[in-house]
């Protein structure tokens, strides 16, 4: 039997499938079997797993109709062999070292159900954003957790079959915070934990669940928490979920202004003028989008020049 099962969904992740599979596939850590369910996907994702199944024996690939995240990840539970299951998001990208060092944590760590890892957030074009997710032991994630904040960053978890499967893995009626509702039912039968190393890549892109429905996660996850404390028998805590992603023009112009900002700190003049232009098309009258295109045009270094570098 492998040590780890690998599950991923997929639905219609045709841009970035392949960067995911890669980067699981090119773990130094061997010993695991991928399973990937694909969600009744209409693009090219079908083809590129067939590929790779015929490449790879480890990666095994079921084709279901299309019926949602929740039933796709729980399919892959239910085929999963392994003692420790790992989740990955097609749409994101998995460090080398990711499964060697959460094996390593569980097997020294055997009252931790799930461990989580630091990321670092990216765009769709792979490009560096910010990080999440620092370090926090059980107690500090139990807090945020039943105040409706998910404490784990879902895509880089690491848990134990038995355990998933004794909490009655994911439900539907949570979705799309099905995560947040899981970790909280774990949390009641182990330890949860999150590493301080950054192993995973999260790509934010606005095709992303995370960001369609982001209302509605946030009420579930509100849903989550409070069916927790009752669960409990604990007095409810005061949920207050606040949306974590951009709505709304001038909001998604703040946040290209933010990401432009960081890109021209690092001397990434391509994304300051990217997010720049990006700001632009969203509020074209505020001077802040205008203002960050401006700096990222006179900064970036001449064509010849660098051209001319070796």
């Amino acid at each position: 039997m492998p040590t780890v099962s690998v599950m991923m969904p997929v639905y219609n992740a045709e841009p970035y499938l392949a960067e995911a599979v890669e980067s699981i596939l090119g773990q130094t850590f061997a010993d695991f079997e991928f399973l990937i369910v694909n969600d009744g996907s209409t693009d090219r994702s079908a083809a590129i797993l067939e590929r790779y199944a015929a490449r790879d024996q480890r990666v095994r690939v079921a084709r279901l109709p299309h019926g949602g995240i929740v039933a796709a990840r729980n399919h892959a539970l239910s085929q999963a062999r392994a003692e420790f299951c790992a989740v990955m998001d097609a749409d994101d990208v998995a460090l080398p070292q990711r499964l060697a060092r959460q094996v390593d944590y569980l097997r020294a760590h055997p009252d931790i159900v799930c461990v989580g890892t630091a990321v670092h957030f990216i765009d769709p074009a792979g490009r560096f954003l910010r990080d999440a997710h620092p370090g926090m032991d059980h107690e500090a994630i139990e807090e945020r957790a039943l105040a409706g904040d998910c404490p784990l960053n879902h895509p880089s978890v690491m848990m134990r079959r038995a355990a998933v499967e004794a909490v009655g893995g994911y439900r539907a009626g949570f979705e799309p915070a099905e995560d947040h509702d899981l970790f909280l039912r774990l949390g009641e039968v182990g330890r949860l934990a999150n590493l301080p190393e950054v192993l995973m890549k999260y790509r934010q892109h606005p095709r992303s669940a995370s960001e369609r429905h982001q209302r509605l996660q946030c009420e579930r996850s509100a849903a989550a928490a409070l069916e927790a404390c009752r669960r409990r028998g604990i007095p409810p805590r005061d949920v207050a979920v606040s949306l974590w992603r951009p709505v709304g023009r001038r909001s998604r112009m703040q946040t290209y202004i933010g990401y432009g900002r960081r890109g021209f700190e690092r001397g990434d003049y391509r994304m300051a003028l990217h997010y720049g232009l990006q700001a632009i098309g969203q509020v074209p009258w505020h001077p802040g989008g205008w203002g960050l295109l401006a700096r990222a045009l006179l900064k970036r270094p001449p064509r010849a020049s660098a051209e001319a570098k070796p």
